[in-house]
């Protein structure tokens, strides 16, 4: 575990036991509310887990640097940030696997593409966004999002 993990949880038990301190039936409800929000994501996040898994089994992220190494590099940019926007991954397991593809060997400038769409833009969501906001609203923003995922990817590629 690293230190900022470690700080994290410190962190959660030192404001957790403060709470409680404060008013201990208001910290049991929170906690019990939040445990039962866990228990209703549970199957939702291990079936993520096990699809990204089973991916990386067939398409092991060797393969995938291979693949985006003989790309042209703004190609390979807009395939990866095309493929972040259609899918739909929890940030928290989006990280780990796009370090995993970095440590494989993908580019930088590619999976920042990939994980900076798969954050900010969304087409799975776009029904519900377009429902709640309006058409318009939402193709602004999925559009401003893309263009600046795809600027974001290229920035970091200077920098890192």
């Amino acid at each position: 575990m690293d230190i900022f993990t470690i700080a994290i949880w410190i962190g959660t038990i030192i404001f957790l036991i403060f709470s409680l301190s404060k008013n201990k039936e208001k910290t049991k409800m929170a906690l019990k509310m939040a445990f039962g929000m866990g228990k209703n994501m549970i199957f939702s996040i291990l079936s993520i887990i096990l699809l990204i898994g089973l991916v990386l089994a067939l398409l092991p992220p060797e393969q995938i640097a291979v693949y985006v190494e003989n790309q042209n590099i703004f190609v390979a940019t807009v395939a990866s940030a095309i493929f972040g926007t259609i899918t739909l991954i929890p940030a928290f397991i989006a990280f780990p696997l796009v370090g995993t593809l970095v440590d494989a060997g993908v580019g930088v400038v590619s999976s920042v593409a990939f994980l900076t769409t798969l954050t900010m833009v969304g087409v799975v969501t776009f029904p519900l966004e377009k429902k709640e906001f309006g058409l318009k609203f939402a193709v602004v923003r999925n559009g401003l999002s893309f263009v600046f995922a795809i600027a974001i990817a290229l920035i970091m590629g200077v920098i890192i």
